[in-house]
C-alpha cells in the first residue's frame, strides 16, 4: 500500500451509517441530471458565459465581444445552457439578452469559485 492512498485496514462495516447514507442518496435520475450539469459546466466557454452573466444580463453581441468569439459560436453555447435551464433570454427589438435562469445557477458558480479560491489560498500557505 502506498502512503498517499487512504484505505481502511479492516473489514468492519458500519451498517447504521451505510443505511443512513443509502437513504440520503439522491435517486439515479437526480444523479444523472447532476452529472449532466457538471459536464455542461465543465466546458471553459460555457463556464465563461455563465460567469459573465453573474448578476447581469448581456446581449449575444456583448458576450461575443467579451469572449472574442463569433455570435454564432456564442449562440450555440447559449442554446446548450438554455436547454439545461441554466440561462434564459428575452428579446428587445433586434437584441437578444441572456441572463442566468435563477439564483441557484449563480450560487453553484459562486460556491465553486469560492472553493477554488480557498484551495489556492491553502496552496499559497
Amino acid at each position: 500500500m502506498t502512503d498517499n492512498i487512504a484505505v481502511c485496514d479492516c473489514e468492519i462495516i458500519h451498517e447504521q451509517e451505510v443505511e443512513q447514507a443509502r437513504r440520503a442518496m439522491p435517486d439515479a435520475g437526480e444523479l444523472a441530471r447532476t452529472v449532466a450539469l457538471f459536464r455542461l459546466l465543465g466546458d471553459m466557454t460555457r463556464l465563461k458565459l455563465v460567469a459573465a452573466l453573474q448578476g447581469r444580463e448581456l446581449c449575444v453581441c456583448d458576450l461575443a465581444a467579451l469572449l472574442q468569439m463569433s455570435k454564432s459560436a456564442v449562440s450555440h453555447q447559449l442554446s446548450e445552457l438554455r436547454r439545461q435551464q441554466l440561462v434564459k433570454f428575452r428579446r428587445d427589438g433586434k437584441f437578444v439578452f441572456y441572463s442566468l435562469d435563477d439564483e441557484h445557477v449563480e450560487e453553484i458558480i459562486a460556491m465553486a469559485l469560492t472553493h477554488v479560491h480557498h484551495q489556492k489560498l491553502q496552496e499559497d500557505i
